[in-house]
Formats: structure tokens, sequence, C-alpha cells
């Protein structure tokens, strides 16, 4: 109530009638909000980042590009598998068999040859050392305890010492280096028990999670139904409003029209009675003018009639004031114009019948359309309410389907055995861990032990090495450096050889995995390799769509399925489950949308009870044309208007008047001719200025300016009267042709997109779910961590990058474990004690140049050989 008062308020105030209607019931916007499908993040990250040792990984990286620069052999190894080489005798025999091991030499010559010298190492280190063994039993190869003097003998022993100290100093590097990779790889080992944990609660909570998921997506059913039932509860405001807005098109400018008309004859009645009230007050006020002008002509004319005007001088005056006095009249008229009584009496008759209560039924006739429209359309809106019922029922049988049940329990019947083995199995995986590390210990420090005999021999000869001591008078500390030399030489060629054979393996074995497995994983080409049809199995062209769809003709790919939960999206289109259980059936909004426009197509609107204007509304406006008005002689009433009140301006007569009496002589005459003029002056001011302008609060003091603006009006009214009646009843007639003739066009065009809309929402919804689907529902990010983590992390990072590592720090050391040996074994006889020394007679010749102490105990038969008892050793040679 308060509503249709403020709107009849504005209508009071504002002087004009709204012809639009504002609707009750505003629609929602066409897009629905179905929220966010409940989703956990996963804990697991697969980013890795070794530290420190990750430049260790890098040079090792870049050591297996020098050996092995070639790109991941797809071709070839897709040929090796298909041709599966050695299932039968003489396969190797065959050409093409021959082509392809050549193939795959050359690709892996570089490992071939850097395999074939670290062997050939391993098979001339233990040959050398037992060779060399026998030499020094004999004697030779240094075992002889004599040293002859040379002149560089202090230079060559520098020389000696130097490389045999960078050589451990490489050596301990490469140990460390080892030692490192071992100790990294146990420590990750250690930790991987929380990575496969976290990899295992993904899964579970991927598990736990789907079912909810499902269920959420059809619960947002109700989202959309209770959308499309809003829309047809409220079929009226849509559905009519829509019908209304396109015929009001045509309508409401046909009714504001007649309206406006109504309008117009009202203010054609006010402006007919403006003239005939103000023409009255002007013949009043013009016949009063008349009347005194009349009077004062008279009393002018009997004035000059005195002796005083026959004297020479006044009578020229006189006769000039004599001549003038006949525009002492008015000027302007208003007694003789027409008058319009009868047009007025004929608008009066028409507003007799009230064209604007008329327009207004129209206006409301037209306005209950949408009630007409849901009035008309209740039986089929409930046959469509039981459709989408329907609908509901068969989305939820979707959760219940028995492949959805039976995938996820098995995926949890594999999860939950996987726990257990992790669980069982780990500790066993953590003992063995141990016994590797403590194997790789043990080598390192048999390394370590070498080094040590290296550096306690380079320490004690250096420390005690005397350059005026001969070699056969050493000290103790001296000699035992020489031992401690001999003793690391040893101990090399006992495990050198040892140590190559393991390098060779952990090099052949981690650089062929580091090439053909990671590498190729990272750049996916392994997949590609993976994904060649009939490769696996050679009755599959598919291997992977064969083990889980049970099709092998399906075109699924362990690229595709990797990179999209890696990505992040959704199992069910990743794995293209559709082919177990098409998801996408439920979801067919064709299906649906045919039985609801089948429905819809059913509604017949009919709008023939509307009507807009009727005949005595349409007689009425013919009446108004035919009022007369066109008769009215304006141009008489404008000719009136636009004279002045008076002949003369009676101020300047008054002024002449009075200037004429000064003329005179003084007496009587001059006296009543300035009364006069004072007189005259008076009549202007209160006759003639009302007359002329609005500024007094007298009758008709805006009688001549309302006279003006009604005969305006009324002229401009009685020139388009005729025409604007015939127009607005043509445009009346025609907006109720549309409504009775042509509304069938356009109520079957509003029902199609009111159609539209409520299957856009099923539409929406579809298009929602197939999107949750594919990127929010099961998303199988969880899967795609457990391969990286196996493979990437575990595998690569883990266990390959840390054995290459070790190989590489160990095979260097036992590289220079070579240079170590011949250096070590030259580098003794500077600091063992000799048995036997060079003695010279002429001491000028001798090579030793310190003689301060004489010849030093130098001896003649020492120049032979001879043995000298004093000095004799009680070591073993070599």
């Amino acid at each position: 109530m308060a509503r249709e008062l403020s709107l009849l308020l504005l209508f009071l105030l504002c002087g004009s009638t709204t012809s639009k209607v504002q609707p009750l019931y505003e629609p929602p916007s066409d897009t629905l909000d179905f929220g966010y499908v409940p989703a956990r993040v996963y804990d697991t990250s697969t980013y890795y980042e070794p530290g420190p040792i990750g430049v260790l990984f890098r040079l090792v990286h870049a050591f297996l590009y020098l050996v092995q620069p070639n790109y991941f052999p797809q071709d070839l190894i897709r040929k090796l598998a298909q041709q599966k080489l050695g299932s039968s005798p003489g396969d190797y025999q065959k050409p093409e068999n021959v082509v392809l091991t050549l193939q795959a030499v050359y690709y892996e010559i570089g490992f071939l040859v850097s395999a074939a010298l670290g062997l050939l190492l391993v098979l001339l280190l233990p040959l050398v050392g037992l060779c060399f063994c026998m030499c020094r039993c004999c004697e030779n190869c240094g075992g002889e305890m004599h040293q002859r003097q040379k002149k560089n003998a202090d230079c060559q022993r520098s020389c000696f010492a130097t490389i045999l100290l960078a050589a451990s100093c490489v050596i301990s590097i490469g140990v460390l280096f080892a030692y490192v990779a071992n100790q990294h790889l146990t420590n990750q080992v250690k930790g991987a028990r929380s990575l496969v944990n976290s990899n295992l609660k993904d899964l579970r909570i991927f598990l736990n999670d789907t079912p909810g998921q499902i269920d959420y997506l059809v619960s947002q059913y109700n989202t959309t139904k209770q959308r499309a039932l809003s829309d047809l509860n409220n079929a009226g405001p849509l559905l009519g409003n829509r019908v209304q807005d396109q015929l009001g098109r045509k309508v409401r400018p046909a009714l504001d029209t007649a309206l406006t008309m109504a309008g117009a004859i009202r203010e054609t009645k006010e402006a007919l009675d403006n003239v005939s009230v103000s023409v009255e007050v002007l013949q009043e006020g013009t016949e009063r003018l008349q009347g005194n002008l009349t009077e004062v002509r008279s009393h002018l004319m009997n004035t000059l009639t005195d002796s005083a005007c026959g004297t020479a001088q006044a009578s020229s005056v006189c006769n000039v004031i004599r001549n003038s006095l006949s525009e002492l009249s008015i000027h302007a008229n208003f007694s003789q114009l027409p008058g319009v009584s009868p047009q007025l009496a004929k608008v009066n008759e028409v507003l007799k019948i009230d064209l604007s209560s008329l327009v207004q039924k129209g206006y409301a006739a037209f306005n209950d359309t949408p009630d007409l429209v849901l009035n008309q359309t209740k039986n089929i809106l409930s046959d469509i309410k039981n459709v989408l019922e329907a609908i509901g029922s068969n989305l939820t049988a979707l959760t219940k389907t028995r492949n959805v049940q039976k995938i996820l329990s098995d995926f949890s019947l594999y999860l939950t055995q996987s726990e257990t083995y992790v669980e069982d199995y780990f500790p066993l995986l953590e003992q063995y861990d141990f016994y590797r590390w403590l194997c790789c210990l043990i080598l390192c420090c048999t390394v370590i032990l070498i080094v040590v005999f290296y550096c306690l021999g380079l320490l004690c000869g250096t420390c005690g090495y005397d350059k005026n001591a001969t070699p056969t008078t050493r000290g103790c500390i001296s000699n035992t450096g020489g031992n401690l030399l001999m003793a690391g030489v040893g101990f090399s060629f006992l495990f050198s050889w040892a140590l190559m054979l393991i390098v060779v393996v952990a090099f052949v074995t981690g650089g062929n995995v580091e090439k053909l497995v990671c590498e190729p994983f990272e750049d996916k080409a392994l997949f590609k390799v993976l994904d060649t049809p009939y490769l696996l199995n050679q009755h599959w062209k598919y291997y992977l769509s064969g083990i889980i769809l049970k099709n092998p003709n399906i075109n699924l790919t362990f690229e595709k399925v990797y990179s999209d939960c890696k990505e992040n999206k959704g199992i069910y289109p990743s794995l293209r489950l559709e082919n177990l259980f098409n998801i996408y059936e439920f979801l067919n909004v064709s299906m649906y949308a045919k039985e609801i426009s089948l429905k819809i197509q059913q509604i017949n609107i009919n709008l023939s009870n509307i009507v807009l204007l009727d005949e005595q509304g349409k007689e009425n406006l013919l009446d108004f044309s035919f009022s007369g008005i066109n008769e009215i002689d304006f141009a008489a009433y404008l000719s009136e208007i636009n004279k002045s009140v008076t002949k003369v301006d009676l101020l300047t007569f008054a002024n002449d008047l009075e200037a004429s009496a000064d003329q005179l002589p003084k007496g009587a005459l001059e006296n009543a001719l300035k009364g006069h003029a004072n007189k005259i002056r008076m009549i202007h001011n209160q006759q003639v200025v009302p007359l002329e302008q609005a500024i007094t609060v007298k009758k008709y003091a805006r009688a001549r300016s309302t006279l003006n603006q009604s005969i305006r009006l009324l002229q401009r009214t009685s020139s388009e009267v005729s025409e604007k009646v015939r127009s607005v009843i043509s445009a009346v007639e025609e907006a109720q042709f549309l409504i009775n003739n042509n509304a069938s066009s356009v109520i079957i065009k509003e029902t199609k997109r009111y159609m539209d809309t409520i299957i856009g929402y099923f539409k929406q919804y579809a298009a929602w779910v197939k999107e949750s689907i594919t990127m929010e529902v099961a998303t199988c990010k969880p899967l795609a961590n457990v391969i990286d983590t196996a493979v990437e992390i575990f595998l690569c990072s883990y266990v390959t990058d840390s054995l290459n590592v070790f190989w590489f720090g160990l095979g260097g050391c036992t590289v220079f474990l070579i240079p170590a040996i011949i250096c070590a074994v030259k580098l003794a006889k500077h600091y063992r004690r000799m048995d036997t020394e060079d003695v010279y007679d002429d001491v000028e010749t001798m090579p030793m140049k310190n003689l301060e102490n004489g010849n030093n105990g130098y001896h003649k038969e020492n120049l032979y050989g001879i043995h000298n008892p004093v000095m004799t050793s009680s070591v073993e040679q070599w």
C-alpha cells in the first residue's frame, strides 16, 4: 500500500502519468554459482634440492656427457625390444640383428672403451705387481740395497716427493668424494621413509576424498534444480514480462500518445477558458479607458473654446492642441473579437468522457500479461517439475554405480597392501643399506690407509732426511719413511685392481642408468618408447589401456597420463575411465533438454482479451478533432493583442500638452491645460499600464498575457489536432492488431528464450561437472608424485647420482694410485738405509760435494761393491 501511495504522490507532483509499470519480480542472474569442489592440498613435494653435493652431481653429469654425448636412442631401443634378441638360437646371426647390435655398440662405445680401459687396469695391476715383486726379490726394480750417487739426486727426490704429495692429495679428494656420496645415499635412504609415507598419505587422501567430491557434484544438481523451479514458479514475471516487453515496443508508445492526447484535450479546454475570461476582462478595461479618454477630449474641447485662444499669441497653440485631440482614443478594440463559446461547449462535451481513465484501463489490461501467462501455464509447468525430479534421481544413482565402487575398493586394497609392504620391508632396506654403507666405507678406508702410508712416508722421509748422511748412514726416521712408502706401494698393488673392478661395474651400471633411464625420464623420451604400440606386449597396441581398461586399442599412453597427473588433472579423463563407466551419459543435457523442450512447446498463451482502447475512447478522440478549434479567427486575436492600447502615448501627449500650455500667457487657460495634462497622465498610469504590462494585481492585470499564450496554444493545437488524432487512433489500432493477431509469434519466440534459459541451467551444470571432473575431482597428482619419487628422486637423485659420484671419486683415486706407486718406489731409494754405497779414491771425481768431514767413511772397497758389515741392514727387500 505504501508503494502505491508513493507512486501516486509522484504522479501528482510531476503532473504526468507513467506508462511503464515496474515488475515486482526481479529475475536473478542466469549464471549459476556451484561453489568449489572440496579438496585438500597434497603434502608431497617432488622438488629435490641436493645441496652442496649437487656440484659433484653436475660434475659427474658433465663427465658422462663426454663419455656418452649421444641422445637417447628411442628407435634403437624400440627395435631391440621388438626383435627380442636371444629369445631363440641364431638371433644374433641375422643381418638385421647384426645391424642393431652394431648400432647398440656404437651408442655404448664411450662406456665400452672406458670399461675396457678399466678392465685392462684390473688385469695389468695384479700382473705388474707380481712381476714387480719378483724383480725386487732378484734385486732388480729398485730391490738392490745400493744407491748410485748422482748429481741431480736432490732434484729427483724433490720431484718425486712433490708428485707423490700431489697424487696423495688428489687421491684424498677422490676418497672424500666417495665418502660424501656414500654418506649422502645413506642419509637419503633414512629420510626416504618419510617421503614414502607422504606419498602414501596423499594416495589415502586421494582415495578418501574422491567419494565426497562425487557426492558434491551430484548434490549441486539441487542448485540447478532450485533455479529452474524458481524460474518455473515465476513463469508469469519471467515469460510474461518478456512477452510484455516485446509487445510493449508497439503498445506502450500507442497508449502514451493516447494519454498525451487526453492531456491535450484538458489543456485545450483550459486555453479556451482563458481566452473567454481574458477577452471579457480586456473588453471591460478598454471600454473604461475609452470613456475616460472621451471625457478628457470633451473637456479639452471646451477649454479650447475659451476667449483666451482668440488672441494672436494663443491662437496657433490652441489650433495645434485642437488638431491633436483626435489621437486621444483607444487603438486595441477587444469588443470586436469573436467569442469561443461554441468551441468551449464542444470541448466540455468531449471531456464528459474521461479518456485518461480509458487509457489507464488499457494499461492495466496490458500489464496483466504476466498473470495471464501464469494462469495459462500451470499444468505444463507441473509436468516439467516432475521431469526435473526424475533427472535428480538418475544423477543420484551415479554415486552408487558398481564400477565406481569396485574401482575405489580395489584401489583401497592396493594402497593398504602397499602400506603394509613398506612397513614390513623398509627396515630390511635400511639394514641392507647399512651393509652397503659399511662396505663402501671399508673401500674408502683402504684407500685412506694407502694415502696414510704415503703421507707418513713423506713426513718421516722428509723430516728424517740428512743431506750430510751417506746412503748407508741414513737415520732411522728416514729409513722408516722409505719403508712406509714401500708399504703403501704394496697395499696399492694388493687393492687397486679390486677397486678398479668395483669402479668399472659401478661406472657401467650408474652411467647407463643415468643415460638410459634418468635423462630420458626427465625429457619424457622414456615414455615415448614405452608408448610404442605392441612393444611391451606383442598382442596389445597400447599396453596401459590393456592393463587398466582391458581394451588395448584405446589410445591411452604413459606420457599423456603422466603429464595430466603432473598438472594435477582429474584421474577420470586422464585414464579415460569413461570407457569403463561413462559418467557423461548421466550428464547428457540433450536427453533431458528434449523432454523439457517438448513440454515447454505445449505452452499456448492467449492475449485476445486485452483491449487497449475501446470504441468510446476512439469516438471521444474524433469528437475532439471536430470541436471547431480550427475555426477560431486567430489572426484577429493576434492582431488586437499586438496593437498598442491607445493610438498615442498618453505620457508624451500629456508632456506636449503641458509644453504648449507653457507657451500661453499666464492665466486660467494655461492652468486648465496643465490640469488636463495631469489627468491624462493619471489615466495612463491607472488604466493603460495595467492593460499593457502584468505589474498589478487588478483583475485584468494578466489578461492580455494570458490571452496571448492561450491563443497561440490553441493555434498550434488546431493545426495538428486532426492529424494527431488520426495518428493516435492508428497507433492504438495497430498495437491492438498486434496483440490479437501477431502475439503468437512473439509468444513462441519468447517461450523459446524462456526454454533456453531453463535448459541453459542444465548446460551450465553439465559443463561445470565436466570441468570439475577434468580439473578438480580425484586429481591424480599423487600418482605422478609416486612415479617422480620412485624414479626421479629415489632411483636417479638418491641412488644413481650418489653411485656415480662414488665411482667417480673412487676411480680417480685408483687412477692416481699408478703415478703414486711409481713415485713412491723411486722416492723410497732416497729415504731407506742402503747396504752398500759408492766410494771414490779421487775425491774431486766424487759426485758428493759435501767434503767437510773428509771422505765421510767412504772406502775404496765400496767402489767395487764390497759388502760393509757395519752397515748391513736386516730389512727385507722387495
